[in-house]
């Protein structure tokens, strides 16, 4: 006679295989995501080993004279801090002064130091030097305005992040702004899809020009 397994039995024998197989869902879970996270990051490392396509580097400025600024898309001047009020700080080399606005991140007036010498880069107008950076005596420089390009977050930005942005063909759109009549052209920003470019017109004035990617070229600013 054969013996039979009890039903008390078969049961706790049911409820073990069940309780050994259930860890491995949670466990198939947790890989899927680690693979999901991994794989952005694999992209990030393989995006950085080849350059961001996206970034760009603003044409270097050479200070003015601050009795010699004239209204500007990209200007900048070299002096020494006389004055600080909040914000804003008055800037004076041997030929004048001229008062410095710093935006969000001078507020408080701690930015700069009184008879510090620094060279501000920026955008003149109104009689304002708009500061975008500040440049110390050593030679550090303080970037006091976002670096342009695609807004955080967005699917272009995450492709500038893993080096699949746009093309980026400086010399080229520099060509074609020439070519277009305007000379002195100085890169002074990225937009997410287009560079703004300070210029000098046919006629002598300053221009802020919006340069697409494309090539396509219009005005933005007469100063």
């Amino acid at each position: 006679m054969t013996d039979q397994p009890s039903p008390a039995l078969a049961e706790t024998h049911s409820t073990e295989t069940a309780q050994a197989k259930a860890p491995r869902r949670p466990a198939a879970r947790r890989g899927l995501v680690v693979g999901a996270l991994a794989l952005p990051l694999a992209l990030g490392a393989a995006g950085l080993s080849f350059a961001q396509k996206g970034e760009i580097a603003t044409t270097p400025l050479e200070p003015t004279a601050i009795s010699a600024l004239a209204p500007s898309g990209a200007a900048a001047a070299k002096g020494e801090v006389a004055e600080i009020f909040g914000n804003k700080f008055v800037l004076q080399d041997a030929t004048g002064r001229t008062l410095v606005e710093t935006g969000r991140q001078g507020e408080g007036g701690a930015l700069v130091r009184k008879g510090e010498t620094v060279t501000v880069r920026g955008r003149f107008e109104n009689g304002f030097l708009h500061a975008a950076a500040l440049v110390r005596a050593d030679g550090t420089t303080t970037d006091l305005k976002p670096a342009g390009g695609p807004r955080p977050g967005g699917l272009d930005w995450m492709k500038d992040k893993v080096g699949l942005g746009p093309e980026i063909d400086l010399p080229g759109l520099k060509a074609k702004v020439e070519a277009a009549g305007y000379t002195d052209v100085r890169i002074a920003g990225r937009g997410p899809k287009h560079l703004d470019v300070a210029a000098k017109g046919a006629d002598g004035r300053e221009r802020m020009l919006h340069v697409g990617f494309d090539g396509g070229i219009r005005e933005k600013r007469v100063f």
